[in-house]
């Protein structure tokens, strides 16, 4: 077990969010995603170490549009079809925060790699 020295954000979607998906295309027989659907997909972030709530609500308000964005892309590539206003009400309505103040790598073997964010590799995880 490796100690990382960084903090960890998980975000889950909510209701608001799983909605808005299903909005995106419509489906027949009552084959929308449900929330736990979408809980099974959901992100965590790995973030600087934070030690109060107060520097964590700081670092995600500084960071929440980014945040955001990358979860609506994780659903639709298209940004003519999110939502007009990305907000941090917005934010705070389409997904809720968890935070771990450590982060443990349980992976003795792998280095851990560090990679730029492809759009592509996030669209192809519900596809494997």
């Amino acid at each position: 077990m490796k100690l990382l020295n960084r903090s960890a954000l998980s975000l889950r979607p909510t209701q608001h969010f799983v909605d808005w998906i299903n909005g995106l295309e419509p489906t027949m027989d009552g084959d929308d995603l449900t929330l736990a659907d979408v809980e099974r997909e959901s992100t965590v972030y790995l973030i600087p170490e934070m030690d109060t709530p107060e520097a964590l609500q700081e670092f995600v308000r500084e960071r929440y549009l980014e945040i955001l964005e990358t979860e609506l892309r994780a659903w639709e590539e298209d940004e003519r079809q999110w939502p007009e206003t990305l907000d941090w009400p917005l934010f705070q309505r389409f997904l809720q925060l968890e935070h771990s103040y450590l982060a443990i790598d349980l992976d003795n073997e792998a280095a851990l790699e560090i990679s730029e964010i492809d759009d592509s590799l996030l669209l192809e995880t519900d596809q494997d």
